[in-house]
């Protein structure tokens, strides 16, 4: 039997973080479904097509994991895929909190299904999609907590954005 685990997460955009997230917990797992939620109660700056060609473009070499669409409660988009585990990463002790209500959530909705929490490497304690759209969006390098590819995705979206006259931009600062 295969040990499947699903990394569920918005990824708006993905960033080194939510990539090393993935292959660590791909050395634990069998199989991990790095799953693309299609509607977070979020803004969203990539529609979910985009955001998918940009995960699979992070881990196209990487063999056991891969990249899916999902909709509605992960719990069960787990049992659907015949997931024995959920990954969640965890940067900020307010990252527990919720993780942990989430978790026993979950629990009770999927008694089989185990929450794996892993805390992301101190290299990228720094890093949350939110940060590097404000950043990116005021004109700032984040070539260094996203792949390139990822980067030039965001620098044509704000080019884009800022284009239209009508548009207010993106912006959502961090500190809201």
């Amino acid at each position: 039997m295969s040990r499947i685990a699903v990394y569920p997460a918005s990824l708006d955009p993905i960033h080194n973080g939510h990539i090393d997230i993935a292959r660590r917990a791909a050395r634990i797992f069998d199989e991990v479904i790095v799953a693309v939620y299609d509607m977070p109660k979020k803004k969203l700056l990539f529609d979910v097509s985009e955001r998918l060609e940009l995960a699979e473009r992070a881990f196209i070499n990487d063999t056991n994991i891969r990249v899916a669409q999902y909709s509605g409660l992960t719990v069960n988009y787990a049992q659907d895929v015949g997931a024995m585990a959920l990954i969640r990463g965890l940067r900020v002790f307010s990252d527990f909190e919720f993780e942990f209500r989430m978790g026993i959530a979950n629990k009770k909705l999927a008694p089989e299904i185990e929450t794996v929490s892993i805390m992301t490497d101190e290299r990228h304690l720094h890093i949350s999609s939110s940060t590097i759209r404000e950043i990116a969006e005021l004109g700032g390098d984040v070539t260094s907590m996203v792949p390139a590819f990822v980067a030039e995705a965001l620098v044509n979206r704000f080019r884009e954005l800022h284009a239209n006259e009508n548009s207010p931009g993106y912006t959502m600062s961090i500190r809201d």
